[in-house]
């Protein structure tokens, strides 16, 4: 009797257990934000050119400051806001620009940097201006603007 009872423990624990290792989430589940290695303003302006060209979504609310703001001057100026540019880009899942794409550092120091980020499509040419600053050992874009020729 003893046996059996030991036996029925045993395998309601191997149930529990099997149940509650089915419920978890699995290894990997993309319910957590991916983080992106941005301790310098090198691996923030190449995950930037990812983000905008390759459609990554992966560490971008993590790439840009709290107040962040995107000019666009074209034919009707506009401004969007963080969550605007977060939104968009999410949207992108994975989608690719067709552009050669190139940078260009014009001003640095430890705590910012002003680069030129050029998108050259088949008809046209958009220009980036990036400002990154260092935010606690962590590289940020905190504007962008944009324009088109």
């Amino acid at each position: 009797m003893k046996t059996l009872a030991k036996t029925f423990a045993a395998a309601a624990l191997i149930a529990v257990s099997t149940f509650t290792m089915a419920a978890a989430k699995p290894a990997g589940d993309k319910s957590k934000k991916a983080t992106v290695n941005l301790s310098t303003a090198d691996l923030a302006i190449d995950h930037y050119v990812a983000v905008m060209t390759e459609g990554q979504s992966a560490g971008v609310e993590q790439l840009f400051t709290s107040d962040f703001n995107q000019k666009v001057h074209a034919s009707n100026d506009q401004t969007n806001s963080r969550s605007e540019v977060i939104s968009f880009l999410k949207k992108q899942k994975g989608e690719q620009l067709n552009c050669k794409t190139s940078t260009t550092i014009f001003e640095q120091s430890s705590d910012y940097v002003v680069a030129k980020v050029t998108q050259q499509f088949e008809g046209f040419i958009k220009t980036d201006l990036v400002t990154l600053v260092n935010d606690g050992g962590n590289w940020k874009v905190s504007q962008s603007i944009n324009s088109y020729k």
